[in-house]
C-alpha cells in the first residue's frame, strides 16, 4: 500500500483525477451509429444483430435510444435510457418487445442483467458516476504500444450482482479506457477491450468493442459503422412513444 501511495504522489494525479479525465473526455454532444453485434458462444456458434443507435447529452446527463433492425426474431425491439450524473438519482430505462407490444420499465434491480443476450449488462451500456467507486492509481505501463495508467476501481457500496472491482487501462494521450477487467466473488469475470480506435471530427472513438466473459466462455463483438457526432437531434427522439415505431429514420 505504501508503494501505491508514494507512486500516486509522485505522478501528481490520483486515481479519481484520472477517471474524471476519462469522464470529461470529448465524445460529442450527440452521437449516431449503426452497430453490428456478434454474439459467440463457447463452441463458436454466432448470432448477429444489427442495431441503430442515437445518443444526446443534456449537460452531464445522457439520453439514448437503440432499435434492433435484424434478424427477424428481434427486429423492432427498442431500448431507451435516460442516465443521470447525480448518483442519488436512479436512471430510467425501458425495453420494448414487439411480440408483446408492451414497453417494460427496467428496474434498478435489473441493472446487472445482461442486455439482449450480450455480455454487456444494462449498467455496462451506460456511464457510471465517477464517485460511486473508490479509484486507486496502481501503476503506469504500456499496452498495445500506448502508455497507460492502470486504475483499480472498487464500488463504495456493493449490492448483490455488482462487480467487486475493476482494473482499467487508461490510454494517457486520449484519456480512454482501452481495456477493463471486471471481477466478481469468483475472480475474473470478463474483459473489455476498445479496438480500432480512430479520430472522427476531432473525437477519438473505438470502432469495435469486445467483451469476453471468462466464466461463461461467451463473447460479444460490437462493430460500429456510420459514426457521426454533433448532428442535430430532436428531443422527441428520446420518448417512450418512439420505441413502438419499430424503426427510426432520422
Amino acid at each position: 500500500m505504501l508503494i501505491i501511495a508514494n507512486f500516486t504522489q509522485a505522478s501528481g494525479l490520483t486515481g479519481r483525477d484520472i477517471m474524471v479525465k476519462v469522464d470529461n473526455r470529448d465524445d460529442g454532444d450527440t452521437r449516431k451509429a449503426k452497430m453490428v453485434m456478434t454474439l459467440i458462444n463457447k463452441v463458436g456458434d454466432k448470432r448477429i444483430r444489427e442495431v441503430v443507435s442515437y445518443q444526446k447529452d443534456y449537460g452531464k446527463d445522457t439520453k439514448a435510444i437503440m432499435i434492433f433492425e435484424s434478424p427477424g426474431d428481434v427486429k423492432g425491439t427498442g431500448y431507451l435510457s435516460w442516465e443521470y450524473d447525480d448518483e442519488d438519482k436512479e436512471d430510467n430505462r425501458w425495453l420494448y418487445m414487439p411480440a408483446l407490444r408492451k414497453i417494460r420499465r427496467i428496474s434498478g434491480s435489473s441493472n446487472d442483467d445482461y442486455f439482449m443476450g450480450t455480455d454487456f449488462t444494462y449498467d455496462d451500456m451506460g456511464d457510471r458516476n465517477v464517485d460511486e467507486d473508490e479509484h486507486t492509481l496502481l501503476r503506469e505501463e504500456e499496452l498495445n504500444g500506448y502508455q497507460c495508467w492502470v486504475i483499480q476501481s472498487i464500488p463504495k457500496e456493493i449490492d448483490e450482482g455488482d462487480y467487486s472491482k475493476k482494473l482499467s487501462w487508461i490510454r494517457q494521450d486520449i484519456a480512454m479506457a482501452i481495456k477493463t477487467d471486471y471481477y466478481n466473488e469468483y475472480g475474473l469475470l470478463k474483459t473489455y477491450q476498445a479496438k480500432d480506435i480512430v479520430e472522427i471530427d476531432g473525437i477519438w472513438t473505438p470502432k469495435q468493442r469486445l467483451m469476453v466473459n471468462k466464466q461463461d466462455e461467451h463473447q460479444t463483438i460490437i462493430d460500429m459503422t456510420e459514426l457521426k457526432f454533433n448532428v442535430a437531434m430532436d428531443d422527441n427522439l428520446f420518448r417512450t412513444s418512439m420505441l413502438k415505431r419499430g424503426n427510426i429514420r432520422y
